[in-house]
């Protein structure tokens, strides 16, 4: 996957997050500084996660700058089934809360994007689906030892800061015999998906901004 200079992906996050909150009030979008330390980006984000999702336990933590890292690629090992089950999604009509979008981690590779921007005709189903399977193409997942080096430091920031969370001893210890398995990819806790209604797909920083973001912004 091709790298996005910092500065670029700081400055479209914060213009698309003045786009959403005039469309959504209610949006709140983690917008960052530019030149940021890699420590002072992971503040940043997880500033952005505590505030908004009061409800993450451990996993959901880890969640969140995982999915920064592989994209939307564990999710597209059947593609038609993906496509099945994002149709039942919507189908089912669940409240879509949430912001219209919102990037992923600390480096913002990804966005997860509101499902209810199709539910509400914004974003044409074909459009959506078709971008959401093309995000995967040209993604190179981090070596395990590179992804580990980096939880490891993201992990020792939440020490440094003295942060805890729900069920955090048990999650831990789930997530370790993942990793000693070679499985790096989880799902979001119980808690937080009865309590968080915000139903999205991941789809890659650049194709959203050349495909999604402007019909958002169409009047």
């Amino acid at each position: 996957m091709k790298r996005i200079l910092p500065g670029l992906i700081m400055l479209v996050i914060a213009g698309m997050a003045m786009e959403s909150k005039e469309r959504n009030p209610m949006s709140s979008i983690y917008t960052g500084h530019l030149n940021l330390s890699v420590e002072d980006s992971i503040n940043k984000a997880l500033d952005y996660q505590i505030k908004n999702y009061p409800v993450s336990q451990y996993r959901d933590v880890y969640k969140n700058f995982m999915q920064d890292f592989y994209g939307p690629g564990h999710l597209l090992t059947d593609t038609a089934g993906s496509g099945r089950y994002l149709r039942k999604e919507l189908e089912e009509g669940a409240p879509f809360d949430g912001p219209l979008y919102e990037p992923t981690g600390y480096k913002g590779n990804f966005m997860r994007v509101n499902l209810g921007l199709i539910a509400d005709g914004t974003i044409p189903y074909d459009l959506f689906f078709r971008t959401f399977v093309e995000s995967i193409q040209g993604i190179q997942p981090p070596e395990d030892s590179e992804w580990m080096r980096t939880w490891e430091k993201i992990d020792s920031v939440l020490t440094v800061r003295n942060l805890s969370f729900q069920n955090e001893e048990e999650d831990r210890k789930a997530l370790s015999a993942q990793f000693a398995e070679g499985d790096y990819v989880v799902h979001h806790s119980q808690r937080y998906n009865d309590s968080v209604r915000f139903h999205y797909r991941i789809i890659s920083t650049p194709l959203f901004h050349s495909r999604i973001l402007p019909l958002i912004k169409k009047p």
